[in-house]
Parts: C-alpha cells; structure tokens; sequence
C-alpha cells in the first residue's frame, strides 16, 4: 500500500477561516489527506484558539475537491452524544462527496470537563466508547434505531440523511487491550507512535474476527518548519511542549493552567531534541522514516504555529512532500 502524507487542520493555534484557507493550500500543494483536531480547548493558551472543528470540516469539504478528511479524533461519548456524532459524520460524508472518515477516541479531560459531568477512569470510558461506536455503526445503516445500553439510550433515532457507502470509521488505539477490543469495530488504525507492534497487532485483530487485514494505520508527527532554527525552537517550545509529556498525563490534565504547570520545567533543547525544528527538510524526513518503517500507510503532519503557516504552506510543503515520496520510494 502506497504511504500517503496529511496535513493537519490544527484548531488549537489558528481561526476557523484560516484553518479553511490553509486546508486549500495543502490540497493544492500536493498533500494526500487532512486531518482536524476536535478540541474545545487549546492545549496552553499560547496557541490562542479552538473553534468548532465540525464547521470548519464542512467548509473545508466545499473548498476542497480531492483530499480525503478525517477527524482525528472525535471523542463520542460526553461532550457529544454518539447519536448526534453519527449525524455530523454522515453529514461531512455527503458534504465531501465520500471523502470523509470518523477517527475516533476515548478523549481528553481538558475538552470533555467542560459539561461538569465529571472524568472518568480509562477502562469505563473505553467501554463507552466500545457502545459509541455501536451505536454509530447503527445509525449510519439509515435504519430506525432504538438503543438502551450500559451507558447511552437512544429513542426511535434514524439518520435521515445518510451516505450510501458507510462512513469509515477509524480508532486511536495504545496497546494491545485495546486494539483487540476496537479493531473488529473500526475500520482503521489511529496510533501517535511509531509502533510495528500496534500495526501487526491491529492485523492480527482484524484476522482473528475474519475481517480484511487491508486497512490504513494512521499516525500524526509534529514539525516546526522555519527559515531560522532558532525561532522554529522558540515556537515549537511556546505553544507544543506539552507533546512529550505523554499520553497519560494529556488525557487528564483540565486546564490551559494545568498543561502549562505539567511542562514549566520542559526546555527548548528537550523540545528541539524531540520535534525536527528549523528549514533542515532532511531532519523532517528522517523524523517521518519511523512511521513508515513501523507499517504506518497515512502520516499527517503538524506544522506547529499560526505564524509562518502560510509561509510554510507556500515555501516548505512542496519540497518536504517531494523529498518524504522519494524516501518512501
């Protein structure tokens, strides 16, 4: 399977209008795929935004023609109802022409605290979303449905307009719990680490519940392109260095306020030494190798800042895009 690069529609550092200007540009530029975040909050106050990634990913479906979209990722199970998100996702897919995928996950504090029903532990917030993605499935048949489960109800619910091909669903998945869990639900693999095991587990998943093992492995890697290195670290450390404080510590902090006590003591070196910063499209590259290496077929990635996004969109993507698809090669 040919491996296919993304951009990503950051909604925590840049406006809704620019996210849909940017999305235009990747597309011209060359890039295979998009993906949005879904957030409610930015993740420091630095980066300064968090609009509604569904309005923006329905203004992005007119304004583009051949880019595949992608959330990545919703979380289905408190701020939304999964009802509700089975509607947005058939939605987006009429919207886009058949362009779109449902990317998926069990959520973060800092975006779902936001309903005061509180924060619950991994394993029963993996079991909602276990029932979510059911729940989905149904809906998007077209079919009445009426659901009374452990943790949702749904009362004589039927999307009204719905795509006739199914919507794609994709999983973020970390271990080997819960891809077996996921991998006969999704369709595809949503992982933030170059992992071999994650892929081959997924396949190994898929083919013990006699589905196809031909399904995309998705990954994400932040980037900070920029003529001079030194402001590229600078960036890069004011608004991405909560990224390597790991997923476990991501998922349950509340707060701007609490992200930016968790990383106080991260420096710029620990940042330069984990992000590939500066115009070195090389470093860029040898940054992405891991992925494909590891059986990753999609690779979105992020280009950290509001500031010289455009600039990296008209100067850097093309050569970067060129140079990770002669590696590939």
């Amino acid at each position: 399977m040919t491996t296919r690069f993304g951009y990503t529609l950051m909604t925590e550092q840049s406006g809704p209008k620019q996210l849909v200007q940017y999305a235009r540009a990747a597309e011209d530029v060359g890039f295979d795929f998009e993906v949005s975040s879904d957030h409610y909050s930015p993740w420091l106050a630095a980066q300064g935004h968090a609009p509604y990634a569904w309005s923006v990913l329905g203004a992005v479906a007119q304004a583009t023609e051949r880019v595949e979209l992608m959330t990545y990722v919703t979380c289905p199970i408190q701020r939304y109802h999964p009802a509700v998100v089975a509607q947005k996702a058939a939605t987006m897919q009429l919207l886009s022409d058949g362009r779109f995928t449902l990317g998926l996950g069990s959520g973060e504090n800092l975006n779902e605290h936001i309903t005061g029903e509180g924060w619950l532990p991994v394993a029963q917030r993996q079991d909602m979303l276990e029932e979510a993605m059911q729940i989905i499935r149904e809906l998007h048949t077209g079919e009445l449905v009426t659901w009374d489960g452990d943790y949702f109800r749904v009362d004589s619910a039927r999307i009204w307009d719905a795509p006739d091909a199914k919507v794609p669903l994709a999983v973020a998945v970390s271990g080997d719990a819960s891809i077996k869990r996921f991998a006969p639900l999704a369709d595809h693999l949503i992982a933030v680490e170059p992992e071999s095991d994650l892929v081959q587990g997924w396949k190994d998943a898929r083919r013990d519940a006699d589905l196809g093992v031909d399904t995309r492995s998705i990954g994400q890697i932040p980037v900070c392109w920029d003529h001079s290195r030194d402001a590229a670290i600078e960036r890069a450390h004011e608004q991405f260095r909560w990224f390597g404080l790991g997923w476990s510590v991501n998922a349950d902090l509340p707060t701007t306020a609490g992200f930016a006590g968790a990383s106080q003591f991260v420096t710029p070196d620990d940042v330069a030494q984990a992000i590939p910063c500066g115009p070195d499209v090389d470093a860029i590259v040898a940054a992405v190798q891991p992925y494909w290496e590891a059986g990753f077929t999609d690779i979105a990635l992020v280009q950290i800042g509001d500031e010289g996004q455009q600039r990296f969109l008209d100067e850097a993507a093309g050569p970067i895009l060129q140079a990770l698809r002669s590696a590939v090669a």
